[in-house]
């Protein structure tokens, strides 16, 4: 039995794994709810294509539902909602104009869907919500620009949800978090921290996207033939990274792969993607230009079989054959489980001649997320009484705790 004056706060996944993100903030009559991501299926459920939160606690209390915030774009945020939309009773959204145009692009795939009542909002706006919510949207760095932390507050309790972040002091196109001003969150006295934990298992802090630009460009500078990468279509700041080199270095783009594709075009819709008018070709033109003016960049980054980079690796590509003069860039970890995958194209393709290089060989990736030092200077400026680690497998929560 809850106590009338205390706020609840539930999590329907993403503790003890990653992704399926999704909380539910309770006091007195209102609710109000955060993200609403999938996660990927476990080894032992073949046939499912992803998991999704278990709302079936809501379902007695949807009249009760203020509103869903979304942190950010990515699809462990944001890829239960048209599963669940309908079942949590369509509440009003609120998010960044990226996050917005991502979840209107996937949307579109499900015509069966009410309209969606989405609010566009960005760093410092404030907006309340029932009679108890008051929460204030602040800007953190991840690796996909325009992700918002969020300081909840009530009569009994407030709450800093960190969202995914990581402190970036030369972040991609946007700017760096406002250190100060969390200071000061923390000065106003913050009840709970809900903090990343994706990595409390890694020492240091994290690699800038600035240090990443000058590994990439190296490569650059040094390859007289195409370079071909993948990475992650959510990778928004890698994908960025590589046009404006691919500029500087007098290269033609070809971007390969659906996932890909879908989310360039909405990231030059939403004026997020800087390139230049002809910058951009279609895939079947690589052969028109020198190869030391293209630059492909697919998916495929995880080995997945019909991707780009594994058609490319098994000699099935339409347009792509690997020559012995192409550098094979992956701008991307490895996710746990994909490990013998990814082995087994980079062999095809190191068989083919091809000159690879891997973020194990030198800073051409950096995570999202923050790292133990950067960890330590979250609880530090936020100063919390009660801390939550979330978004993390369980061994990830109990080192970061």
């Amino acid at each position: 039995h809850m106590q009338q004056d205390s706020l609840k706060v539930t999590h329907l996944g993403g503790l003890g794994e990653i992704g399926r993100n999704m909380q539910v903030f309770e006091y007195k009559e209102d609710i109000v709810l955060v993200d609403a991501g999938f996660g990927f299926p476990e080894h032992d459920q073949p046939g499912i294509d992803y998991n999704l939160p278990n709302v079936s606690y809501l379902a007695d209390k949807v009249d009760r539902i203020r509103g869903l915030f979304i942190t950010h774009g990515h699809y462990d945020h944001i890829g239960a909602l048209p599963y669940i939309l309908t079942k949590i009773g369509n509440p009003p959204i609120y998010c960044s104009r990226l996050t917005w145009g991502i979840v209107m692009k996937r949307h579109q795939e499900f015509p069966h869907l009410p309209a969606m009542d989405i609010t566009i909002v960005d760093d410092r706006d404030i907006i309340q919500l029932g009679a108890n919510f008051k929460v204030e949207f602040v800007h953190v760095n991840h690796n996909i620009p325009e992700d918002l932390a969020l300081h909840i507050t009530t009569p009994a309790a407030s709450v800093f949800h960190s969202a995914d972040f990581k402190f970036d002091p030369e972040p991609l196109n946007e700017k760096p978090t406002d250190i100060e001003y969390l200071k000061k969150l923390g000065d106003k006295g913050i009840t709970l921290l809900l903090s990343d934990s994706t990595g409390a298992e890694r020492a240091g802090s994290s690699i800038s996207e600035a240090a990443i630009y000058q590994n990439l460009e190296k490569i650059f500078q040094q390859s007289n033939g195409r370079i071909l990468t993948a990475t992650f279509s959510s990778l928004i700041n890698r994908i960025q990274q590589l046009i404006q080199l691919s500029e500087k270095y007098n290269r033609k783009v070809a971007i390969d792969g659906y996932s890909m594709k879908s989310n360039v075009e909405i990231l030059k819709e939403l004026n997020q993607l800087h390139m230049k008018k002809d910058t951009q070709i279609n895939i079947e033109q690589v052969d028109d230009f020198p190869d030391k003016n293209i630059t492909v960049i697919g998916t495929g980054a995880q080995g997945e079989e019909r991707a780009v980079m594994m058609r490319i690796a098994s000699g099935e590509h339409r347009f792509v054959k690997i020559k012995e003069t192409d550098t094979i860039i992956f701008s991307s970890s490895v996710i746990q489980g994909n490990e013998r995958t990814v082995q087994r194209m980079r062999d095809l393709l190191y068989r083919m001649g091809a000159n690879v290089f891997h973020y194990q060989m030198m800073d051409i990736h950096t995570g999202g997320h923050a790292l133990q030092e950067d960890l330590k200077r979250m609880m530090m400026y936020i100063r919390p009484k009660y801390l939550l680690p979330n978004h993390g497998y369980y061994s990830m929560m109990v080192t970061h705790a």
